[in-house]
């Protein structure tokens, strides 16, 4: 399931339920339901901060009339989440070995291997 997105203002810990886009050729500041993805230059509110929003003299605010309601959850996100905890699990394969009875030794430079963004740091005895 997503991370739910939150307040855009400072020290608000909430959850966003709003979008707050600027209109600057029209002096205009709409606040609307939240967006299905975060995009720059907008803003995502709590529903506090969505009701209160005031701005500068000389512009206006158009505002959703409706309720504002938190996205609901989907199953995308979590088919996501699945498959990358899946990956993350997956051992990395090992290279052939040319002789079982005198396996070969890492380079001491490579201590940690790397799979993607993520880094396999091994245990210090």
């Amino acid at each position: 399931m997503r991370s739910p997105r939150r307040c855009s203002r400072n020290g608000c810990p909430r959850q966003a339920v709003a979008t707050l886009t600027y209109v600057y050729n029209e002096s205009t500041a709409v606040v609307g339901p939240l967006a299905a993805f975060a995009e720059p230059h907008t803003y995502d509110l709590c529903e506090p901060h969505a009701r209160s929003l005031t701005a500068p003299r000389g512009w206006e605010v158009v505002r959703h009339e409706g309720e504002f309601e938190p996205p609901p959850p989907t199953t995308d996100d979590l088919v996501a989440l699945a498959e990358a905890v899946r990956e993350a699990a997956r051992p990395a394969p090992r290279p052939p070995q040319d002789d079982q009875n005198h396996p070969s030794t890492p380079p001491a430079a490579s201590s940690t291997s790397r799979r993607g963004h993520l880094r396999v740091i091994p245990p210090t005895h």
